[in-house]
């Protein structure tokens, strides 16, 4: 394993999840939800917690709410796995807030989207980054999602933003393999695969590990193909990726991760409910259908 691999390892975990936010019926946040969901996710082998990513709808958490679920989670894993805390905005002063604020509640480490909505330049991108590295202690990962963002965290910026010190890590879900390898070889950013349908390939060119959204209900699988890859078996790489193909399919490919991942966790009694805040809606009896038969035989473990 490389020395990259190794530091990330330490600081944020190789078999990451983009956790849900549990929420009570009414859509208020549900503590006892988060933590069962914890204990879940630390049953199954996942070592990184990422809290207040997209998949936890960050985009509708007030400030005060991102701070309580980070402290919620930090308080329930008890250092049994690393706690990440999504922090960005496309707002550069409320980004350092929110960093702030989860490095007082507990947080391991930060996730920062590149900003989005307003289209920053890449001189922009790094001024921002810089900032809200400089704001805390703690190491950061670069979360690189142009579909959401509306722009790339181009190459050139990801070498550039790589000599700050804190700045450590890259969750890429640009799904350009070619330029992540690129980058590897140039810095020393630890790169998580952040596209479930491509974790195989990802892991195959030398990334990290993976933040995965179906990791939510099938982090023992993910954490068996990270050390299969680590290993060298390919082969019991590639079956347990294609075991996973029906699952990802069903949870990535229709509504999308936050909404699928809750309505899997209720189904395997992980979680009470599935609400999720509008504009997010539920899905159809039909989609929960599709979601039920691609759960079938996927084993996972439940707290």
């Amino acid at each position: 394993m490389t020395e990259p691999q190794l530091s990330a390892d330490r600081l944020f975990g190789s078999n990451l999840v983009a956790m849900v936010a549990p929420m009570n019926s009414d859509g208020s946040l549900s503590e006892s939800g988060m933590d069962g969901l914890v204990d879940h996710l630390v049953a199954t082998g996942c070592d990184g917690l990422v809290v207040n990513g997209t998949t936890g709808e960050s985009s509708t958490l007030t400030e005060a709410e991102s701070a309580q679920l980070v402290g919620a989670v930090a308080a329930r894993s008890t250092g049994r796995a690393k706690v990440i805390a999504g922090i960005g905005t496309y707002d550069t002063k409320a980004t350092i807030s929110r960093a702030r604020d989860a490095e007082e509640a507990g947080a391991d480490a930060l996730l920062m989207v590149c900003p989005y909505y307003s289209r920053p330049t890449q001189a922009g991108v790094i001024a921002h980054c810089l900032a809200v590295a400089d704001a805390t202690a703690l190491p950061v990962m670069l979360y690189d999602v142009p579909a959401r963002t509306g722009m790339e965290i181009a190459a050139s910026t990801l070498i550039e933003l790589a000599a700050h010190p804190r700045i450590v890590a890259v969750k890429d879900a640009k799904g350009d393999l070619f330029e992540a390898q690129s980058v590897m070889d140039r810095t020393g950013l630890a790169y998580y695969c952040g596209i479930d349908q491509l974790n195989l390939p990802y892991l195959a060119v030398g990334a990290t590990g993976l933040l995965s959204v179906v990791g939510n209900v099938a982090a023992d699988r993910n954490a068996e193909m990270i050390a299969a890859v680590r290993r060298g078996d390919l082969d019991t790489a590639r079956s347990i990726q294609r075991s996973l193909i029906p699952l990802t399919s069903a949870m990535m490919l229709g509504a999308g991760g936050a909404i699928t991942a809750k309505a899997a966790l209720t189904q395997l009694g992980v979680i009470p409910n599935a609400t999720v805040r509008m504009p997010l809606l539920d899905l159809t009896p039909s989609e929960l259908r599709l979601l039920a038969d691609a759960l079938t035989g996927v084993a996972a473990i439940v707290g």
